[in-house]
């Protein structure tokens, strides 16, 4: 059938909410507005407002309440509008989600999942398009994933909420609109393992969520001159799938890592750092990342595009990889 990623992702909440009662959605603008990126439009009128429930403008303590929720037996789906937003509730997050199975001696579980909007491309300020989700996959106790296609979008909610522990899911904002083909009978998605998108023998190109169209964009480019890649979704970053990534990279010898996040202190050091601990004896040059500009993300359009990673950015840095920029 012909979706978009938005629709995907309220088809995968009206299918959890119709096959588990305890599970509920719940966060500012969900019921009445619909989201503020309209993926629950219209599921406050199928399910109701005790369990699409619109929350007072307080991250912290809705956060908290979906916690608690979990402790009590709930599967509480808490939708923070935009990433920036989830800094208000870092406390709940980090101190209290992320560390309450191991300070109860394995007592207690929290099995809560976390939706959030990140990424910048949208012209929305410095403040509101941060790409925070490296952060986040630092944190033991916490499992981070970035849905980058139809297929992810739809399957991974229910998986999610299968999982006993927090998960965080990052909906990139670019994402919402793409539209394509997914199938009738699309599911639950595997959450443990990258995804191989395109292959090639002549480098790896590593990248998820917001930046994978661009990356597949690149690679194409990039086959048009003779370069064949591997392209890898990580779709989780915590716990990596470091066995994909350094088979690949084992392969063929060559590695780029795209991220949207700034570059000091990235996801992409630390893939790139697990790439050098693992294949270092298999690299035939450095590895390469492309990050965004090591500034807050400008509003004005042409700005904020060279800030950001790019189809040019991927194709240069591939073509240094491969020794032939």
């Amino acid at each position: 059938m012909k979706t978009t990623y938005r629709e995907a992702m309220r088809a995968a909440l009206r299918d959890a909410l119709q096959r588990d009662e305890r599970v509920f959605l719940m966060g500012e603008d969900v019921g009445r507005y619909g989201g503020s990126f309209a993926v629950s439009l219209g599921l406050l009128e199928e399910f109701g407002p005790e369990r699409i429930r619109d929350t007072p403008l307080s991250e912290s303590g809705f956060v908290g309440a979906g916690i608690g929720a979990a402790l009590g037996g709930m599967r509480p789906i808490v939708e923070i509008m935009t990433v920036n937003f989830s800094l208000l509730a870092l406390d709940q997050i980090i101190n209290n989600a992320a560390t309450l199975l191991h300070m109860s001696g394995g007592q207690f579980n929290v099995p809560i999942v976390i939706r959030m909007t990140t990424g910048a491309g949208r012209q929305l300020g410095a403040q509101h398009s941060h790409s925070l989700e490296g952060w986040y996959a630092h944190i033991p106790g916490l499992r981070i994933l970035a849905p980058a296609t139809l297929a992810d979008a739809r399957g991974m909610l229910w998986t999610a909420l299968q999982d006993p522990d927090p998960v965080l899911i990052f909906e990139h904002g670019s994402l919402y609109n793409v539209a394509g083909e997914l199938d009738d009978d699309a599911g639950a998605v595997d959450i443990d393992k990258a995804a191989v998108l395109r292959q090639g023998d002549d480098l790896t190109l590593i990248t998820y969520g917001g930046t994978l169209p661009l990356v597949l964009e690149a690679a194409e480019q990039l086959g048009a001159e003779g370069i064949e890649a591997d392209v890898i979704d990580l779709r989780t970053l915590r716990p990596l799938d470091e066995a994909a990534i350094l088979a690949s990279v084992g392969r063929t010898h060559r590695a780029v890592v795209v991220d949207e996040g700034w570059r000091s202190g990235s996801i992409s050091a630390e893939i790139a750092a697990r790439i050098s601990e693992g294949a270092f004896f298999d690299l035939d040059a450095p590895v390469e990342r492309v990050c965004s500009l090591e500034v807050p993300v400008p509003y004005a359009k042409h700005l904020e595009q060279a800030a950001l990673p790019s189809v040019e950015r991927v194709v240069a840095a591939a073509r240094r990889a491969a020794g032939s920029s």
